[in-house]
């Protein structure tokens, strides 16, 4: 079976983000043929049309992690109702300048974690509709809206629940089946 390289973007950049616990129970439980790499983004600048004529060195190694990627995950907290105001910058940094979309025909998902019941729901609609804009395919179903409670899951992602465990590992694993239905109809290369 074909191997997938995935870009994961953490929405939270904080260092003991509990969506960095989830990313990391996420690739524990993906199946083998995913392969992650964090796609950071802390370091870019508030983006302004200004730059689009001659990118900084930090804003072309992002779009270039991107276009790496095979299939984008987000992980995300909610913030206010919406998404990280960092997230939103890098995802525009990435879809400008005009005609050179980084996220066009890439396969994604969105998941989330909080403290809240509603586990990030808003968010990720917000979220699903700025990728939507930027033509990703999204994963649609199933949604994931995680409630974290504390030691749910620990630093190493080790998932205390039984039952979230096996939703995380079949939420990859559909994820993974989306990813190469995606990349089927749609390849990089067309």
């Amino acid at each position: 079976m074909k191997t997938y390289k995935v870009g994961y973007f953490i929405g939270s950049l904080a260092k003991g983000s509990i969506n960095r616990k989830l990313s990391t129970a996420l690739i524990k439980l993906s199946p083998p043929n995913l392969q992650f790499s964090e796609i950071p983004f802390k370091d870019l600048p508030l983006y302004s049309y200004d730059y689009d004529a001659d990118y900084p060195p930090v804003a072309k190694a992002f779009k270039a992690a991107i276009a790496e990627a095979d299939a984008l995950l987000f992980v995300t907290p909610e913030y206010n109702r919406s998404i990280p105001g960092g997230l939103k910058n890098a995802i525009d940094w990435a879809s400008r300048p005009y005609g050179t979309n980084s996220f066009a025909r890439k396969p994604s998902a969105v998941i989330g974690t909080s403290p809240g019941a509603i586990g990030t729901a808003v968010a990720q609609q917000s979220l699903r509709s700025v990728l939507s804009f930027c033509n990703a395919p999204q994963m649609n179903a199933p949604e994931a809206y995680i409630q974290f409670k504390p030691g749910l899951i620990d630093d190493q992602g080790e998932v205390s629940d039984p039952s979230t465990e096996t939703f995380l590992r079949d939420y990859m694993e559909a994820f993974h089946i989306f990813i190469a239905r995606v990349t089927s109809v749609l390849p990089r290369d067309a």
